[in-house]
């Protein structure tokens, strides 16, 4: 199986992921912005645009995701192990040559759009990585302008993950990562071991998962 977690820059999706992984042995993530950013350093500055434009990627992404699928193995005698992909895609036609190919493969894909609120996004993009040290220094808007790819994105991706081809929709302004994470494995008929992380170490948790995934191509 494999849940794709799709959503705007800064819903959540790479924390909601790495709460399933930690609490569903077997599983694994597997983010296709490393192709991306793979791709963006073999191109000159000039031609590094969205790396989804790129055709290349698309192929490559389904290419690694059906192999990941086909021989990913979970827990010993619990059969296939879960992928798990957090990755924004709005386009509908990269939406078919990713997630609409790998169900005509045969894969078992569940997707869910995690959405929320335009000024909840923006909060969690002024707090993400660095954003909040930033904000200390230079002011809530320096935080923002370092995620202005994110920003630009933001309204498209709002109004495109509401239709129905990008269902299932996750509204999750007031949730916790956890929570998120729960009803995304109740919805795919999995469960997840209990979160014993108390709030402590659960926010020092989440803040190294920013940190290994500041990007800075």
């Amino acid at each position: 199986m494999l849940l794709w977690l799709n959503g705007p820059f800064g819903g959540g999706k790479t924390q909601t992921a790495f709460d399933i992984r930690r609490r569903l042995p077997g599983s694994v993530v597997c983010d296709p912005e490393h192709v991306g950013f793979g791709l963006h350093r073999m191109l000159p500055p000039a031609l590094r645009g969205d790396f989804q434009d790129l055709p290349v990627w698309r192929r490559a992404v389904f290419d690694v995701l059906d192999l990941a699928l086909t021989r990913h193995s979970g827990p010993p005698g619990g059969g296939p192990g879960v992928v798990i992909v957090p990755m924004t895609v709005v386009e509908p036609a990269y939406f078919e040559e990713t997630v609409g190919r790998l169900r005509e493969r045969g894969h078992d894909v569940r997707h869910f759009a995690l959405l929320a609120d335009r000024r909840t996004v923006l909060r969690r993009l002024r707090d993400r990585g660095l954003g909040r040290a930033v904000g200390l220094v230079a002011g809530p808007d320096a935080a923002l302008r370092r995620e202005g790819f994110a920003v630009r994105k933001l309204d498209l991706c709002l109004e495109r993950l509401r239709e129905p081809r990008f269902a299932e929709q996750v509204w999750t302004d007031g949730l916790p990562v956890g929570r998120v994470a729960e009803h995304v494995a109740r919805a795919a008929g999995l469960t997840l071991a209990p979160d014993r992380d108390g709030a402590v170490r659960g926010r020092a948790r989440r803040a190294w998962t920013s940190l290994r995934h500041l990007r800075f191509d």
